[in-house]
């Protein structure tokens, strides 16, 4: 039978390989971790963006809407075990026990406390690369056994895999349901060439260098994509990642390929993604919205991810007393008074929107988007 966490986390990589929608992501990783690392009621999801760690999107099978009460905790209250503390933090784990003396002092240990949960632990889902991409929430009822070292192990092992497969389950989600003329475009492909793409594929493709969509002739580059992805289907049992190319368009502009093996017991199919490279979203949307400047919407950057005014000071090579100029003209321009209310703004104004609409969108299975609204 082997190792059952070690099964398990097999079982977890190859979910998070399968392009799949997200929440069919979660249901099924829900399914493996209840059997792995034993919890109360059902894990809470959720999807952040890498650029702000904001909540983008929320999963929690019998709550389709998040407390409006819970959210204002989570960006105005000082308190433990917030997502954002513990995506920037080095372990990417944390449980609200070992955050604070008396939990009881904890808004967050009373809020859990009133749905029957004393304990809560949040795993922050990081990639290889750093990129923050989601969370996990677990909690147990009191007097049930602290979370060990054996199940954070594992908890922490399965959090690479995680993050890749949200960043493909929105890519994936935007292909196949197109919002806006910058969507990605998906193609399945087979042996035999291709067997099916969303619209707006050929957009894409024209712009890529050597290809001929109306001969039928992909582009190199799709091609080498493909044939990469399709390698890490033949090893089945060591997580594939994602197979990756950047390439300078026919007009200058970069475009991003991304292929994953389709798992099926038919003809071998591989999913390629085709969409534009962009700046996160969040960084000119508040420069448009406020007027902040370049040096001023790096800063703001900073402080959305938690950072010090002496973290600040070291990363921009200035005085602290240079930060507060700057967090002065931010709060200004953003019509706050402190860090906390600058988060709380910037979630409130731009992430909640595409928050509450991802509640909807789930309730009508359609594809949850990730990144603040656009304006």
């Amino acid at each position: 039978m082997g190792d059952p966490r070690a099964n398990a986390l097999g079982k977890i990589r190859q979910l998070a390989a399968e392009p799949r929608d997200l929440v069919r992501l979660w249901q099924e990783s829900t399914g493996v971790l209840t059997e792995t690392v034993p919890h109360y009621m059902v894990p809470c999801w959720y999807s952040l963006d890498p650029a702000s760690l904001l909540i983008t999107s929320h999963y929690h099978d019998g709550m389709p809407e998040f407390p409006q009460e819970w959210l204002n905790g989570e960006y105005y209250a000082e308190d433990v075990n917030q997502l954002a503390q513990v995506a920037k933090s080095p372990d990417g784990l944390a449980t609200l026990h070992e955050s604070v003396r008396d939990p009881s002092q904890s808004p967050r240990w009373r809020q859990n406390m009133e749905m029957g949960a004393d304990q809560e632990l949040v795993l922050a889902l990081r990639s290889k690369s750093g990129e923050v991409w989601g969370a996990l929430g677990l909690y147990r009822e009191p007097d049930r056994p602290m979370f060990d070292d054996g199940e954070r192990k594992f908890l922490r092992a399965m959090a690479p895999a995680l993050a890749a497969g949200v960043r493909r389950a929105l890519l994936i989600g935007e292909a196949t349901d197109p919002e806006g003329p910058d969507a990605p475009g998906l193609l399945v492909l087979t042996d035999d060439g291709i067997e099916s793409t969303t619209p707006g594929v050929e957009h894409w493709l024209s712009q890529l260098p050597d290809g001929d969509w109306e001969k039928g002739r992909l582009p190199t580059s799709i091609q080498s994509v493909a044939a990469r992805a399709r390698r890490t289907a033949a090893f089945p049992d060591v997580p594939g990642e994602v197979a990756m190319a950047r390439v300078l368009s026919r007009s200058g502009r970069w475009i991003v390929l991304h292929g994953a093996a389709l798992v099926s017991t038919g003809e071998p199919r591989v999913a390629v993604i085709v969409e534009p490279a962009h700046p996160a979203r969040i960084f000119p949307l508040l420069a448009s919205a406020y007027g902040l400047t370049d040096r001023e919407t790096d800063l703001a950057r900073l402080v959305l991810e938690g950072y010090s005014t002496a973290q600040i000071a070291e990363e921009f090579v200035v005085s602290p007393h240079t930060v507060q100029q700057h967090l002065k003209s931010i709060f200004e321009k953003t019509g706050v008074r402190s860090r906390r209310d600058l988060v709380g703004r910037i979630f409130f104004t731009h992430y909640e929107p595409r928050f509450r609409d991802n509640e909807k969108r789930v309730a009508r299975g359609k594809p949850v988007r990730g990144g603040p609204a656009s304006p």
